[in-house]
């Protein structure tokens, strides 16, 4: 007599890939050759490489401290029993802040840009419907599993890399290298922007919510997870290169004042990048594009603060206590989209200051005491002392800009 065995395939690398990947490449990537516009190409790269190490590293550090507890545990968990009530509730805050500002972020352009999809097919669907549609088909999805995020967020950023490169595949061709190196102005200065920089630098290698959510789904098997964050992250980096390669070698940098004082929306670069081109398809294609990009950073960082949230409150994994978390999740940005729908301009440049605290700072803290306390067996991020300090560094010169930024206190490219 035979007997039949199942066993349950281990999930595949490319899921926890893209979840990463998908996170972290938004919408937001449209501004980054605005904000960007003063430093100019390369050091605008150098400052994305210096941030993904830092911010690659911040995440293994997260990851290191991850281990030593049970799958499922989240910042909540793990920061309170490490660092303290002091430290937990100061991070709580930054966490919930950064996801939540993001999520009715990720909700207000979902309207808008659906808005305006609608309108090129002479349909006229109001953004606050849209916007809520769409947090609703994302709620729903979050609510399935892990591995349903994983599953759309594959398909979303699959789409949406296919359409980066037919859209900017065409805008490659026309590079001026003249404009890229910037000959007209000869006598440029480029430093004194580049420190203004990095907070934008931050806010785009955004992931960290999702580590926990990746020891969920994958178990304690830090190989592979780590082997998620560095791909996801080159990932990132890479399609970054290209973006600021497409733009800056095709818009002229003194062009970019008129695009900064215009607000720097994605509207308007889209029309400064058609104008290199003049097609109607390029256009069609950027708005494709920036659809996906919503899409796959909306389902990232809402699986982030769905797993944060149910850790929090202790609800378990049944469909009701998934259910109970998706409404503490969604229910709040979508009464604020739908009340604010343009509110977040005001309040998304201090996520990017909160950040700083989940996203560096409290990273290498935990790390320091992880090691204290347990020895750290299962990994530990190299670099030793020196790398702590350095990612602690990194997030404390982040927060200093950010404020100096705020009042005024740095050189603004105009």
């Amino acid at each position: 007599m035979s007997t039949l065995t199942t066993t349950q395939a281990s999930p595949s690398l490319f899921g926890g890939v893209v979840i990463i990947g998908g996170t972290i490449i938004g919408a937001g990537m449209f501004s980054l050759p605005v904000v960007m516009s003063g430093a100019w190409f390369f050091w605008s790269l150098l400052a994305l490489v210096f941030t993904w190490f830092c911010m690659l590293h911040s995440g293994l550090m997260i990851l290191e401290a991850n281990l030593n507890y049970r799958s499922g545990a989240s910042f909540d968990t793990i920061t309170k029993d490490l660092l303290g009530k002091g430290w937990n509730l100061v991070n709580g805050i930054s966490i919930a802040f950064v996801l939540y500002i993001l999520t009715y972020a990720y909700i207000s352009a979902s309207g808008s840009i659906l808005h305006h999809t609608f309108a090129e097919m002479s349909l006229d669907v109001p953004p606050r419907l849209a916007g809520l549609a769409f947090a609703l088909l994302v709620a729903f999805i979050v609510w399935l599993s892990t591995h349903a995020v994983s599953r759309m967020t594959a398909i979303v950023l699959g789409a949406k890399v296919i359409t980066f490169f037919l859209t900017f595949g065409s805008l490659l061709g026309h590079v001026e290298p003249a404009t890229l190196f910037n000959v007209a102005q000869s006598d440029a200065s480029y430093t004194p922007y580049l420190l203004m920089t990095l907070p934008f630098c931050l806010a785009s290698f955004g992931y960290h919510g999702n580590v926990p959510s990746l020891m969920k789904y994958y178990g304690k098997d830090p190989r592979t997870i780590i082997r998620c964050l560095v791909y996801g992250t080159l990932l990132a980096l890479g399609l970054y290169v290209i973006w600021l390669l497409v733009t800056m070698g095709n818009i002229p940098r003194p062009a970019f004042i008129e695009i900064a004082a215009k607000g720097g929306n994605i509207d308007v670069l889209v029309q400064a990048l058609s104008g290199v081109l003049n097609s109607r398809s390029l256009d069609l294609l950027l708005v494709v594009f920036s659809n996906f990009a919503v899409a796959s950073s909306f389902l990232g960082v809402t699986l982030g603060l769905f797993d944060y949230l149910a850790d929090l409150f202790k609800f378990d994994d049944s469909p009701l206590g998934r259910f109970k978390t998706a409404l503490l999740t969604f229910l709040p940005p979508i009464v604020g989209g739908l009340l604010w729908p343009n509110g977040f301009l005001y309040a998304i440049g201090y996520a990017g200051l909160a950040a700083t605290i989940w996203a560096a700072i409290v990273p290498a803290l935990l790390a320091n005491a992880s090691r204290k306390r347990f020895g750290s067996p299962a990994f530990r991020v190299w670099g030793g002392k020196p790398m702590i300090v350095l990612i602690l560094l990194f997030g404390i010169g982040n927060a200093v800009v950010h404020l100096l930024s705020s009042f005024n206190l740095l050189p603004v490219y105009q």
